[in-house]
């Protein structure tokens, strides 16, 4: 096994894989939540949770309002409504929180240095789209590269999945025998995944829904 290591666990599918894979490869896990006022996070964080309590590791929350505050997005309480359909740019630009990746790695990579954590992974992945700049591999690189210039332990981002489609992520999840439904991915926060947000749709792609296989409750 490697060292200890810090996750950005959202509740998401993406994170809660990335935590079962990491489970196995490093002697201690320390899962960081980020609340930044979106409309899902209540259903994210009660996942999030949910994750750290099966897989065993701790979980901090941590709170950043002014995101909500300063910033425009549909994917904030203070922002319009999420639209609906697949990810195309006329409709899912609403969705953009500035900088979101950016500030949240920041403050993981300094909880790390704080805690004598040497690592600090992420689970962006090939399928986010350009949509998303702090999403690509080349964004994390470039964090990384700061974050060990910038630390007195030399401290490395890593996102395993960078080269994995969302579907790939899914097959790795069944592979360890990962449970879905302990994960949250829809951006309006109902009370059941809606079935119609971009978000929906891909976690339907992914996880094989027209065959059977996606566990998900769905609105429709």
């Amino acid at each position: 096994m490697m060292g200890d290591t810090v996750i950005l666990l959202s509740g998401g599918m993406d994170s809660g894989v990335l935590l079962a894979w990491a489970r196995s490869r490093f002697s201690r896990i320390v899962c960081l939540y980020f609340d930044y006022g979106s409309r899902h996070q209540e259903k994210e964080y009660a996942m999030a949770q949910r994750l750290a309590t099966h897989f065993g590791t701790s979980l901090t929350r941590i709170d950043l309002p002014f995101m909500n505050d300063l910033f425009s997005s549909s994917l904030l309480t203070s922002g319009p409504e999420i639209p609906d359909g697949p990810y195309a740019d006329d409709n899912i630009s609403s969705t953009v929180v500035p900088f979101r990746n950016g500030i949240m790695l920041s403050i993981a990579v300094g909880y790390a240095e704080n805690h004598d954590i040497g690592n600090v992974l992420i689970a962006s992945h090939s399928g986010d789209h350009p949509i998303y700049p702090d999403c690509r591999a080349s964004f994390t690189d470039a964090m990384s590269k700061a974050a060990t210039e910038g630390t007195s332990r030399g401290i490395k981002i890593e996102a395993p999945f960078h080269a994995m489609a969302k579907e790939d992520i899914a097959e790795t999840g069944r592979k360890m025998g990962f449970d879905f439904s302990m994960t949250w991915s829809c951006y309006k926060g109902l009370s059941l995944h809606c079935g119609r947000c971009a978000t929906c749709l891909e976690r339907k792609t992914a996880l094989g829904y027209d065959k059977g296989l996606d566990p998900t409750e769905y609105e429709q």
